[in-house]
């Protein structure tokens, strides 16, 4: 099946192959907004607070505004791995070229180009750069060498039947660990007769050892010392 254009893959030193899942302009820009939202909030809390003090007040909301329109990204990217909150609640996150997390230079230097991408006016230049860029990226991404990607969701572990654990009687590859795992959660879903019908042709290397047929119930025990339980 051929990937989606979104998708771009990229190898690691190490021979990992990393898929990332490019962000376009509409949820980036839906992330702009809810940050956006976020930061006006804090601004109307401390123009409340500061505003009795007349102009030494205004000062230091002028001030507030400026450090935290420019270092709020910035550090919700770098301690937050890459997410902003607007960014978190849409599963999105900034990246380095190669996959890594973004570092405090890259961080500072694509969201102090923003001063251009918002020119002329509502992020003209940083969209027309986005959409004439095969992967979404502003100027500020091109010039950090960043990218804004879609975070996949963690999986849950599969929920497998209750019973005692047991040690499997013989060593078992990581593929026969993962195929004994699958199996047992599966079994929650399949009748008693298939289920022992599955365990008798599922693991050769523990039929062989025994050399009897593999006893389902034995065989889910197998499945919870293999998740970790003890």
């Amino acid at each position: 099946m051929p990937l989606l254009d979104t998708v771009r893959t990229i190898e690691t030193p190490e021979g990992v192959s990393i898929r990332l899942r490019l962000a376009g302009p509409v949820p980036r820009a839906l992330a702009w907004a809810l940050d956006f939202f976020i930061r006006l909030f804090i601004w109307m809390i401390a123009l409340t607070f500061l505003s009795p003090f007349g102009k030494f007040g205004l000062g230091l909301f002028a001030i507030g505004v400026f450090l935290l329109e420019w270092f709020y990204p910035v550090l919700f990217e770098v301690w937050k791995r890459g997410a902003t909150p607007g960014k978190k609640i849409l599963n999105l996150a900034v990246l380095q070229d190669d996959g890594v997390p973004v570092g405090w230079s890259a961080s500072v230097v694509r969201n102090l180009l923003r001063a251009v991408d918002i020119l002329p006016f509502l992020y003209a230049f940083g969209l027309c750069s986005m959409f004439l860029n095969r992967d979404f990226k502003r100027l500020g991404d091109i010039v950090a060498k960043t990218v804004v990607v879609h975070l996949d969701k963690p999986k849950l572990p599969e929920k497998l039947p209750p019973g005692r654990a047991l040690p499997p009687p013989v060593w078992l590859s990581s593929p026969e660990q993962q195929l004994v795992v699958a199996f047992a959660a599966r079994s929650l879903r399949l009748t008693p007769d298939r289920v022992q019908e599955l365990a008798q042709i599922l693991c050769p290397a523990i039929a062989r050892s025994s050399r009897q047929p593999v006893d389902a119930d034995s065989l889910l025990g197998y499945a919870r010392h293999i998740a970790g339980e003890r």
